[in-house]
């Protein structure tokens, strides 16, 4: 009896195993193609902040307005865990389609609609470049 239970349980664990192997690569196969696909959409990776009914992608050399509509509302509440104050930045991977603000509009001079949320990871905690205010 003893036997039969510890076979059973490895064959759990070995088919639980398959199972995480099987989605971590269609993960990979998904990010692959979406870098790849030539549909007019691009790949980008920076950080992004939703406060007070504005949406931030900033990126090493660029700032991006993004477009607030139902995936920009998704992003904002898969980001939610990571963030500690409300004006947290977390770093994310997303394609957008990217175009020109309007010219009679303020702002950042291209905005981007947030189509596929490819990545979304915690911020790093020793960061250097953050400076807080205090009273």
């Amino acid at each position: 009896m003893r036997k039969i239970n510890i076979i059973f349980i490895l064959c759990l664990l070995v088919m639980a195993c398959k199972n995480e192997q099987n989605q971590a690569t269609s993960l990979e196969e998904s990010r692959d193609k979406s870098y790849s696909q030539n549909d007019g959409l691009i790949t980008m990776k920076g950080e992004f902040v939703y406060y007070a009914d504005a949406a931030v992608l900033q990126t090493k050399n660029d700032i991006y307005g993004v477009v607030i509509d139902k995936n920009m509302h998704t992003l904002a509440e898969q980001v939610k865990p990571f963030k500690t104050e409300d004006t947290d930045m977390v770093p994310v991977t997303v394609r957008v389609r990217k175009f020109e603000k309007p010219k009679d509009e303020e702002g950042w001079p291209y905005r981007v609609e947030i189509k596929d949320i490819l990545k979304v990871e915690a911020p790093s905690k020793n960061r250097d470049d953050v400076i807080k205010l205090a009273n």
